[in-house]
């Protein structure tokens, strides 16, 4: 029975970044394996669960793509909450989606005071050819203000699933290391919109992979 599985857990994460680097194929890929070359500005927010298996335990991974654009800022606020990972999400082939990675995680530490897996990404490295970002610039960055770093491509899946994979395993690290130094963390996990539910007393664990 899979309520013998004991703990069960749903991880936020949020990918967020300017509009049209790459958010949404980033999301497909992971969580269907899809690109869509058209694919639309996303509006207001989507997202995507995914599972994985950690330690021989389900993790459920509920995946936030926010909207980029300047005019959803306000709207897209509300869904950092409870958020434990983010995917900070540039395009190496412009340089101007690199310079407004320190105003999102400016945003990112304003709207969540938890602590946070953070990824910085720098999308399309297929297009080597029109690099405006260096490799070099991106791990720079990164060490300076301690986030995890990987190019990854959404359309030839380069590096997707790692990178959601680093964040959820670091996710999970963080939040093991508070669950052995507190009791009452349960509590608040769920308060802050993540749930960890004791399996031997859920009759949820049941309901999880598809």
């Amino acid at each position: 029975m899979e309520e013998e599985k004991g703990e069960e857990y749903l991880f936020k994460v949020v990918l967020i970044g300017d509009s049209a680097v790459g958010k949404s194929n980033l999301l497909s890929r992971f969580a269907r394996n899809e690109f869509d070359a058209n694919s639309k500005a996303t509006i207001g927010v989507e997202f995507q669960t995914q599972v994985v298996e950690i330690d021989g335990k389900e993790i459920k991974a509920q995946i936030w793509d926010t909207a980029g654009q300047e005019r959803f800022r306000a709207v897209t606020s509300a869904y950092y909450r409870g958020a434990v990972g983010a995917l900070v999400v540039y395009d190496i082939t412009r340089r101007g989606t690199f310079d407004s990675i320190n105003r999102w995680l400016q945003e990112l530490t304003t709207q969540n005071d938890s602590t946070i897996a953070r990824m910085l990404v720098g999308n399309k490295c297929d297009l080597e050819n029109i690099r405006e970002v260096s490799t070099e610039e991106g791990k720079s960055l990164a060490e300076a203000e301690g986030l995890f770093f990987m190019e990854t491509s959404a359309l030839d899946s380069t590096n997707v699933q790692t990178a959601f994979e680093i964040v959820i395993h670091e996710i999970y690290d963080n939040i093991s290391r508070k669950i052995l130094n507190s009791d009452s963390y349960k509590a608040e996990l769920s308060a802050n919109g993540v749930s960890l539910v004791n399996g031997a007393g859920s009759k949820q664990s049941s309901c999880c992979s598809r």
